[in-house]
């Protein structure tokens, strides 16, 4: 009975991350848009944050609770799903394109991400300077992909965007802010009821099934914490968008990598599992590497190709639980 109460629970919490999640990124959209921001600062900046806002969530609340695996393996376990299970299963719904700046751009920094998180994260600390200095070189990115967007932004996308802010006028602007509002402070609401829920879960869970936290971290909480880039990914497959999926998981990565595991550190200094260091850490530095020539065959993820990130991914989860940790 209370193995069930424990899965309802962490349902409950994956269901608050999800809606609270859309509800502040809807709401933090109209805001920026009422302020003036064109859509591609937007995109870089509200958009590409907020699918992370519930990894975030749970990572800073799993390190004040005192759950550090947690918090480490949210962020570690996030990644590798995000590039193996969310691309590896929608290149087998429809294949992937993959656009220049993805390969010229946004792979390298996922990497080089990849490559100072190991090094900060190898003797199992990440303290409060390793922190701040992941959360710089986030702002240095956005702020360099921020000038790249306004230099692609054509003179017809700015006439559609001046537009629709000169039509955010008077008592209906009133009212969509005021909703707006309403929806970030419910959205952060939401986002902090279902971290701790999930947290409490995934701790009790681990205990009763006698995994150890890094497991559940790695495994159950990361899959759940990436549902908005699983959701955002299939969504744009399905729209024949299929080339933002790429983008939106890798730039969900080194949100998760810079913004997240350095917020975390700078709140509140992590130590964790040294095994996370000796074998999660290389799976992630894995799969990051394993993206760019399945990338350049052909710019484009097959299908073939999806099966393979799959498979890597089931191989991952076996690995990880014969060895329990």
């Amino acid at each position: 009975m209370q193995i069930v109460w424990s899965i309802g629970l962490g349902l409950l919490g994956l269901g608050f991350l999800t809606l609270g999640g859309d509800w502040l990124v809807r709401g933090a959209t109209r805001i920026a848009r009422f302020a003036g921001l064109t859509p591609a600062v937007i995109g870089l900046t509200v958009v590409a944050a907020g699918t992370s806002f519930p990894e975030l969530t749970v990572s800073v609340m799993a390190a004040f609770k005192g759950s550090p695996d947690l918090a480490i393996g949210n962020v570690v376990g996030s990644n590798i799903f995000n590039v193996t299970a969310i691309l590896g299963l929608t290149a087998l719904l429809m294949p992937l394109p993959v656009r220049g700046n993805v390969v010229r751009l946004e792979w390298p920094v996922m990497m080089l991400a990849s490559v100072v998180c190991w090094a900060f994260l190898r003797d199992a600390l990440v303290d409060r300077g390793e922190g701040a200095a992941l959360l710089f070189s986030l702002i240095v990115f956005i702020a360099y992909s921020l000038r790249l967007a306004r230099k692609e932004l054509t003179a017809e996308e700015s006439q559609e965007f001046a537009d629709e802010v000169a039509g955010l006028e008077g008592r209906r602007a009133l009212k969509g802010i005021s909703l707006a509002v309403l929806g970030v402070l419910a959205g952060v609401g939401l986002l902090v009821a279902g971290g701790s829920l999930l947290v409490q879960s995934s701790v009790e869970l681990a205990r009763l099934a006698g995994l150890s936290e890094r497991v559940i971290g790695l495994t159950i909480v990361a899959a759940g914490t990436s549902a908005p880039e699983v959701a955002a990914s299939l969504v744009a497959a399905y729209r024949k968008q299929a080339d933002v999926a790429v983008a939106n998981v890798i730039g969900s990565s080194i949100f998760n990598l810079l913004g997240i595991l350095g917020s975390t550190a700078v709140i509140h200094p992590i130590a964790f599992n040294p095994a996370m260091a000796g074998s999660d850490l290389w799976w992630m530095l894995g799969t990051a590497a394993l993206l760019l020539p399945l990338m350049h065959s052909g710019m484009t993820i097959s299908r073939r190709e999806g099966g393979v990130l799959i498979a890597v991914y089931a191989t991952y989860l076996i690995v990880l639980l014969v060895r329990g940790g």
